[in-house]
């Protein structure tokens, strides 16, 4: 962060810095409101954005689903959770009927509760494509437990298939995660296209909640000017909250743990604290 000579404090995005205020407790809960972490490049943080906003805010007193809706389970296996022969997120998709709360998962992590996934989900699209209104199946799996939280977090795969159309259908709002390097610039149009073709056809009420910078490093020209293009590209709807790089995430994860919780003093830390934060403030999250 720089400062400017009135002793401003400038964040990343070029604008003032903003701490955001904690958010007041909630004297009832529910019902959810649905954000969708799409982007259909890999690797740009959307299952660390998943866990670490979750858990973030679980910390400020709102109870939270997290859906894992990528094949690779990777969401579940962050939280620790072992997905070898249990109920998941594909078996409530192929029986609408089933009662969702077999797929929940109870977390140590006291308000976040996880919907996991394994390599079974991969087949879903095969095997939903002749489904009638195969897009809503996911919304229609949602809206039987929505009432009990007040947001939930979809953890889409990293395509733009039949998958995340249900997740972009049962959402309303979408959270694009994007690294600050020049190809992941690239595909965002392609996805803002496919979220306004949701938007026509299927899910009128979709909103762009924002876009979220990751893997920032500040040291690099190259992570500045991207992000520098992006905020010249997307304005107030990319984030004041940035995600520096850090290989805290990965050692997280390998302890099936938020970074709030592995190491709650780390930069990293603060700044999901920060982006719960902001949520709340901008109004995407009660």
């Amino acid at each position: 962060m720089a400062k400017k000579n009135d002793d401003v404090v400038i964040g990343p995005t070029g604008r003032p810095y903003n701490g955001f205020a904690t958010p007041a407790k909630l004297e009832r809960h529910g019902p959810a409101r649905i954000i969708a972490l799409c982007n259909q490049k890999g690797g740009v943080g959307k299952t660390t954005t998943s866990i670490n906003l979750a858990a973030s805010l679980a910390e400020y007193g709102r109870r939270v689903l997290a859906v894992d809706f990528d094949p690779q389970g990777a969401l579940s296996a962050g939280l620790g959770i072992n997905t070898h022969d249990m109920t998941t997120i594909y078996d409530l998709m192929l029986d609408t009927k089933r009662d969702a709360h077999d797929a929940i998962v109870h977390t140590h992590i006291d308000g976040l509760d996880v919907m996991p996934a394994n390599i079974d989900l991969s087949a879903a699209e095969v095997h939903l494509v002749n489904e009638v209104a195969r897009e809503m199946i996911l919304a229609r799996v949602l809206s039987k437990v929505a009432k009990e939280y007040d947001v939930i977090l979809i953890d889409c795969q990293p395509s733009l298939g039949l998958l995340t159309v249900n997740a972009l259908t049962a959402a309303h709002g979408v959270l694009i995660p994007l690294e600050c390097e020049f190809f992941a610039l690239r595909g965002v149009a392609l996805l803002i296209e496919t979220i306004e073709k949701v938007q026509d056809r299927l899910n009128p009420s979709l909103e762009l909640d924002g876009l979220l910078a990751t893997m920032y490093d500040p040291r690099t020209l190259h992570s500045r000017e991207v992000l520098e293009r992006i905020v010249e590209t997307f304005g107030d709807k990319v984030f004041e909250t940035v995600i520096g790089r850090t290989v805290k995430f990965p050692d997280a994860s390998v302890s099936g743990v938020p970074i709030i919780e592995y190491a709650p003093q780390h930069p990293a830390a603060q700044a999901y604290l920060r982006l719960a934060r902001e949520l709340v403030d901008r109004g995407a999250v009660a």
